[in-house]
């Protein structure tokens, strides 16, 4: 053999190392317990860390494929584990890792340490502070979703008939057990919320171990119970039982026969008995209050205005009397004042029109007296007269001839006259 050909190349090398890992019945299954770290490294659906010693003094990469689907909890940093895989070299980098199949907490069960995570994951969101809706006193239908072949329902049916058999209890079956449960319970929940049928809904199952009841604590799940509208009653396993169901629900029931005792938290026959003590206080209080009445009638019928009960208007009467004599006089007063304040406007006005006419007056009688003075009427109280013929005043004798009848005007009067004979002044 040459110099040369004792040397291998890295590639030979790696393969050579992984078939020895990959025949060593030792690294086929390796049971390992350690602390998680670098637990951020995240591809997809992968899930690379790395597994450490306590102390520290050694580590080995880990990986764990579809872990979602593997796992019920999430690997925090820091926290111990059991794991169960093989030890492989990865050829390209020389490296070796371990491939888990299986991991579990170290001390705590794995389904109580995915409980308590994602509790204090819906915790935070305020998912458990939110407002609980009240139950109806009086539930006209009670909607169930549990299986349909559990003692559920029956209990459930046979407390709801004896307490308050009015109501109608409708069953929604619905898987309780298995990977298809949480899923079967919330499309229920999201039907019956979505119908507004119902005025309230019982969620319930027997009880059993962590495992038979972990539906129950599906994220998924307590998020639809979150979300409903109409109010819910829990009635998950025993009483020392606790899912986020219950803590999510408005109300929790240890069992189904005390969750039907909240649906109902009045019995028809406490209902009964109620109205009949409403009836009698009734009664009482009415026949106290007609007792009342008639005892203040009676009083009131015994007053002196109605024994005498025209002493109500004599004292109106009298006032009407009295403002209809002052009315009177208003009015005649009224009357006086104005006849007087028409007389002395008359005298005003007869004294302006005597001031006003008295100037014209004057000068009128002095144009009269001229007037008569140039009258020549006037003249005939001195003995003249006035001769006229048809109408017309004669002024020449030429007007005149005989047989002419003519026409005297004297100052007291007329006579007709007929005219003997004429003749001309010389």
């Amino acid at each position: 053999m040459s110099e040369s050909e004792k040397y291998l190349t890295i590639r030979a090398l790696s393969a050579y190392l992984k078939r020895k890992f990959d025949a060593d019945p030792y690294l086929e299954k390796v049971y390992v317990t350690g602390e998680i770290s670098n637990v951020g490294r995240r591809r997809g659906r992968h899930l690379y860390f790395s597994i450490k010693d306590p102390e520290g003094q050694a580590v080995i990469s880990a990986a764990m494929f579809s872990y979602a689907n593997r796992l019920k909890f999430i690997p925090e940093e820091g926290m111990k584990i059991n794991a169960v895989g093989r030890v492989q070299i990865y050829e390209p980098s020389g490296t070796y890792s371990i491939i888990l199949e299986q991991m579990t907490p170290d001390g705590v069960g794995e389904l109580f340490l995915a409980y308590e995570q994602l509790k204090k994951k819906l915790s935070a969101e305020g998912l458990f502070q939110q407002p609980k809706r009240p139950l109806p006193l009086f539930p006209k239908q009670i909607a169930v979703v549990t299986s349909p072949t559990g003692a559920v329902i029956e209990d459930i049916a046979r407390t709801v008939q004896r307490r308050f058999p009015t109501a109608q209890v409708v069953l929604f079956p619905a898987l309780v057990q298995g990977d298809k449960a949480a899923a079967s319970v919330a499309k229920q929940i999201q039907r019956i919320d979505a119908s507004g049928e119902y005025d309230t809904l019982i969620v319930g199952r027997g009880g059993g171990a962590i495992e038979d009841l972990w539906a129950f604590n599906d994220e998924q799940l307590a998020r639809t119970i979150a979300a409903a509208q109409v109010p819910i009653i829990s009635s998950v396993g025993h009483e020392t039982d606790n899912t986020l169901a219950d803590l999510v629900a408005d109300h929790r029931a240890a069992t189904p026969t005390a969750a039907a005792e909240l649906a109902t938290p009045v019995t028809l026959a406490q209902l009964v008995a109620r109205l009949n003590e409403l009836q009698v206080r009734l009664n009482q209080r009415m026949q106290a209050l007609i007792t009342t009445r008639e005892q203040r009638l009676s009083r009131i019928a015994q007053r002196a205005i109605f024994q005498q009960p025209d002493r109500l208007y004599v004292g109106y009467n009298q006032r009407v009397d009295h403002l209809s004599q002052r009315l009177t006089q208003q009015m005649q007063q009224r009357v006086i004042t104005a006849d007087q304040t028409l007389h002395n406007l008359v005298l005003r006005q007869k004294q302006v029109r005597q001031n006003l006419l008295q100037g014209p007056k004057e000068k009128v009688q002095l144009l009269t007296a001229k007037l008569e003075l140039m009258s020549p009427l006037k003249i005939l109280t001195r003995g003249y007269v006035v001769l006229s013929s048809a109408d017309q005043v004669v002024r020449h004798i030429d007007e005149l001839a005989p047989g002419q009848d003519v026409t005297l005007r004297l100052t007291d009067g007329q006579a007709t006259a007929k005219i003997i004979e004429t003749s001309k002044l010389k």
